[in-house]
């Protein structure tokens, strides 16, 4: 698939509910300008504003953005030690500019897995945006797709076992309800920057059907211009969902 640059279109509708990001790039952004790889993860951190003040001011319903996968545990330990304090930077510091853009934040992922201060200013953000209505923002971290439909068969087992679910009762929506994103719509649209074309284990059922656009750009370089490019791309193809189009 190309990831020739894309012609803008601003506007975000018709239908267009939910982007999710796998924000790619921080890495090789600071690699070719000789800097440490957190330099390129404070830069991305950056585009984060960025493209959640964006989303708000185009009328994006709903942004995911992928920040933290169950696999990135293996990167170095001083690696992962700089993610997990820029994490609770933004966690502590970008309260007011969510409440600024009108934006709900909500974290998805195996919490188990993250520090306990880390859960408590997760729990702490969640509730003082809670109130906001412009846009929903949802952070994966410590997530990844195979994982949360692992832990959701299990429950539905365990239902099941205790009697309490009929097993002819397990249905596609009956599933969903045990995702971490049970109330969230299906992406319309995913985005990955950087110019890599894969998904990366990030919500596997949920962009069963989702438009991809792949873009080149680094994720710290990334800004609302590009949103509004990769939206006239999803804008200008055929939704047609296994089905016959026009």
């Amino acid at each position: 698939m190309s990831t020739a640059p894309l012609s803008a279109n601003p506007d975000p509708s018709p239908g267009l509910r939910h982007v999710a990001i796998i924000m790619d790039g921080n890495g090789r952004w600071a690699k070719a300008r000789g800097l440490p790889r957190i330099a390129g993860h404070r830069r991305g951190a950056e585009a984060v504003r960025r493209v959640v003040r964006g989303a708000g001011e185009i009328g994006v319903p709903v942004l995911t953005l992928f920040a933290f996968s169950t696999e990135n545990w293996q990167r170095p330990a001083s690696e992962v030690s700089d993610l997990m304090g820029l994490l609770r930077h933004y966690l502590r510091n970008e309260l007011e500019e969510l409440r600024n853009n009108g934006a709900r934040l909500r974290v998805i992922g195996n919490r188990s897995g993250l520090a306990s201060d880390i859960v408590r200013d997760i729990e702490q953000a969640e509730v003082s945006t809670r109130a906001n209505t412009r846009i929903d923002v949802n952070i994966a971290i410590n997530y990844g797709a195979r994982d949360e439909i692992v832990r959701a068969a299990r429950r539905l087992a365990e239902q099941a076992e205790r009697g309490e679910l009929p097993s002819g009762r397990i249905d596609e929506a009956r599933f969903e309800r045990e995702l971490l994103t049970a109330d969230i719509p299906d992406p319309d649209l995913l985005i990955r920057t950087s110019g890599e074309q894969r998904i990366s284990n990030f919500m596997l059922w949920q962009c069963a059907y989702s438009e991809l656009v792949f873009v080149d750009t680094l994720w710290p370089d990334f800004t609302k211009e590009h949103l509004e490019q990769a939206i006239g791309e999803y804008r200008r193809r055929e939704r047609r969902y296994g089905g016959v189009g026009d």
